[in-house]
């Protein structure tokens, strides 16, 4: 390893699939060494995790970082949103996590809204109208269908909460991941009691919401990890929230994270309550906030249509006339998550190709559907369109974007933005910085702009009319397949 100009830092991604672990230099953002470990998730309607095995997989990808690890002042954990972790009297799992992907409290998601004043007053009370994603909905659902687990649980935690607090051994998280509970008022930026009330979760198993740039802990004793005791570890946010602090992101810029999940969402300065639950009102990491709307289906559910389709998935020809709404999870954006996925449009000379493309049309068409909705109504419409993610590499996305989007588009050159968005929030506490003027310095978001072309308005308004008709179709429940 190289000399390091400045101190060591560690910023953690804690994603669905996978633990990454990168150790930066604070002085330049210089990414000095890095480690991965997977994670095992159930499949079907119920996306399970056991969030031991979090912990196994940031040991072995701290392992691979070497000694550099070790010299490591500050340490931070972005992780991704929603899941439900519960825990014991002694902090042990009483249960796998319910991850943001398990669809199966959506009758909850229903109650809890009408319960509540519906739509518009979930969005002025919590800036979001809870979707089957959202935390809240899950404990509703651990409740009603396994109420001796959720009678033994001790402590309610979110997936970056467990290993922080594994870290430090105390209860905290921020209000960039609160914020997308369902249990946190973004008015008053506090737990909404009434809302824990007619969900039968006491307040005292919550954890404490640590203020932007305040310090979280420090590293205990009787950890088998290779910081020292004594080491600084900030709050850590949700990974979303991470991803726009790793882009030092300036409000009004758009951004497209292609992964498991897709979304869109830009910073703003205004707190966002939208009554139709396509945006969902997140706080960010600093203290503005990060209106954002998420799809289910992105890179996973494209990679599978090619995988039946026996193609690559760059493997993709023009056509016209074809609509394949990918929505082999159920869906989020659009909301109907008993969907599955729909093709329309199939002919004699219909290729193979032009399925696949398809198949990424009907991708991006959902996020982008959401776009206007999550920029604020004074952002430059010719800004660039920051591509991110794992899909942000693959040619096929980028054009895909470009063409259906009509705007610039610009792939950061910095990868795991999660990882480094979490380093950045660890070196502000060494430097007093804010993580996101921290971020620029490093100048994350550098990286080439593909020119905008004419949008592809008729592909849009085929999709769009196609879902429309067939949304009665959509919106049955598919488990009685």
């Amino acid at each position: 390893m190289s000399a390091a100009e400045g101190p060591l830092v560690v910023g953690v991604d804690t994603s669905t699939q996978s633990t990454k672990a990168l150790v930066v230099d604070a002085a330049t953002g210089r990414v000095v060494a890095s480690g991965q470990a997977p994670h095992v998730v159930s499949t079907g309607a119920g996306r399970e995790s056991d969030p031991r095995q979090w912990w196994d997989a940031l040991r072995e990808a701290l392992h691979q970082c070497g000694d550099a690890a070790r010299e490591a002042a500050a340490v931070s954990i972005g992780g991704q949103q929603h899941g439900l972790v519960t825990l014991d009297a002694h902090g042990d799992p009483v249960r796998p996590a319910l991850l943001w992907n398990d669809v199966r409290s959506a009758p909850q998601a229903r109650r809890l809204i009408e319960e509540l004043g519906g739509p518009k007053s979930w969005a002025e009370r919590t800036g979001s109208v809870p979707s089957v994603s959202f935390t809240v909905t899950k404990w509703a659902w651990l409740a009603e269908h396994e109420p001796e687990a959720a009678r033994s649980a001790k402590a309610v935690r979110l997936p970056h909460d467990y290993l922080t607090e594994r870290l430090t051994g105390e209860g905290t998280t921020d209000r960039g991941d609160a914020s997308g509970t369902g249990w946190w008022a973004s008015g008053t930026e506090a737990y909404d009691e009434e809302i824990l009330a007619r969900v039968g979760l006491d307040p005292a198993l919550l954890p404490r919401v640590v203020r932007p740039g305040e310090v979280a802990g420090t590293v205990r004793d009787g950890h088998d990890l290779p910081f020292s005791r004594g080491t600084l570890v900030a709050a850590g946010t949700g990974d979303n929230a991470a991803a726009a602090l790793g882009l030092g992101l300036r409000p009004g810029v758009p951004v497209m994270s292609l992964g498991t999940s897709g979304t869109v969402y830009a910073v703003s300065q205004r707190r966002p309550a939208d009554p139709t639950g396509t945006v969902a009102g997140f706080a960010d990491a600093r203290g503005d906030w990060l209106p954002l709307a998420c799809t289910l289906n992105c890179t996973l559910a494209v990679d599978r249509v090619a995988a039946l389709l026996g193609l690559d998935r760059e493997a993709v020809e023009p056509g016209t006339g074809i609509t394949l709404l990918p929505y082999l999870d159920g869906e989020r954006t659009p909301n109907l998550p008993h969907s599955s996925g729909l093709l329309h449009g199939l002919r004699h000379d219909t290729t193979a190709g032009q399925l696949l493309q398809a198949a990424y049309d009907g991708a991006v068409h959902s996020l982008l559907g959401a776009l206007d909705l999550v920029l604020d109504a004074d952002a430059d419409p010719s800004a660039p369109l920051l591509l991110i993610g794992g899909g942000a590499r693959g040619t096929a996305w980028q054009q895909t974007v470009r063409r259906l989007s009509g705007r610039p588009v610009q792939i950061p050159e910095a990868r795991e933005l999660v990882a480094l968005g979490a380093a950045a929030q660890a070196a502000g506490l060494l430097t007093g910085e804010d993580a996101a003027a921290v971020a620029r310095r490093w100048n994350t978001a550098a990286g080439p702009v593909l020119d905008a072309v004419e949008r592809d308005e008729a592909t849009l308004t085929r999709i769009t009319g196609v879902l429309s008709d067939a949304a009665p179709l959509l919106e049955r429940n598919a488990d009685s397949r």
